[in-house]
C-alpha cells in the first residue's frame, strides 16, 4: 500500500479546477516548470536558514500543494491533448530535482546527519530511475512502493511539521533516515523485480 494509491480520487478532486485552467489557457509544461520552480526556491529559502524551524511548516504545506500540481499537470497532458515528448522530459527530470532540494535542507537541521540525508536523496533519485526504466523493457513507468514518491513527501512533511512545531527530533533524526533509506532500496529492489517480472521475457 502506497500513497500513490490514493491518487485517482485526488485526481477526481482536481479536475474541474484542471478544466479550468485549460481553458485560460494554462499548459501542462507550465504547471510542471512552475513547481520546480517554486520547489527551488523553497529549498533554497530553507537551507539559507535552517535555524528559522518554524519556516519548515512551508514544507507540509507546499509537498500538498505540488502534489496537487502533478496531478494537475498529467490530467492537462492525458486529458486535455497536451501529452509531448518534451512533457515527458520535464515530468521526470523536474520531480527529481524538485525532491532533493526540498529534502537537502533537513541535512542543515541541528542533530541532523547530513551523510544520512544525502543517501536519502540519491536513494531517491535512483528508485525514481528504476521506475523510469521499466518503460524500456516493456513494463510501463512502475510507482511499486513502500516509498514512493508521495510516500517520501508523506514522511518529510510530517517532519517538517514536527520541526516547524518544535517537537525534539534530535535523538530520532537518524532512525527517521535510516528507516526511509531501507524503505526506498526496497522501493528500488520492488521496482526492478516487478517490472522484470511484467515486462516482455
Amino acid at each position: 500500500m502506497s500513497v500513490y494509491d490514493l491518487k485517482p480520487r485526488f485526481q477526481a478532486l482536481l479536475r474541474p479546477l484542471t478544466a479550468a485552467l485549460y481553458r485560460s489557457g494554462i499548459t501542462a509544461n507550465q504547471v510542471t516548470v512552475f513547481a520546480c520552480l517554486v520547489s527551488v526556491a523553497l529549498g533554497a529559502l530553507l537551507a539559507a536558514m535552517p535555524e528559522r524551524a518554524a519556516l519548515f511548516a512551508l514544507i507540509p504545506a507546499w509537498l500538498f500543494a505540488r502534489m496537487a500540481l502533478n496531478a494537475i499537470d498529467g490530467m492537462l497532458a492525458r486529458e486535455f491533448g497536451q501529452a509531448s515528448r518534451l512533457g515527458a522530459y520535464l515530468n521526470e527530470l523536474t520531480d527529481v530535482v524538485s525532491d532533493a532540494v526540498l529534502y537537502l535542507p533537513f541535512a542543515l537541521l541541528a542533530g541532523s546527519n547530513p551523510w544520512l540525508v544525502g543517501l536519502v536523496i540519491v536513494l531517491s533519485i535512483i528508485s525514481e530511475m528504476a521506475g523510469v526504466l521499466g518503460t524500456m523493457v516493456g513494463a510501463g513507468r512502475r510507482y511499486d512502493g513502500p516509498m514512493g514518491k508521495s510516500d517520501r513527501a508523506f514522511v518529510f512533511g510530517v517532519v517538517g511539521l514536527l520541526v516547524a512545531v518544535g517537537v525534539p527530533m534530535h535523538a530520532a533524526f537518524d532512525w527517521i533516515w535510516l528507516a526511509m533509506a531501507a524503505a526506498v532500496l526496497l522501493t528500488i529492489v520492488n521496482r526492478v523485480v516487478k517490472g522484470l517480472a511484467t515486462g516482455p521475457r
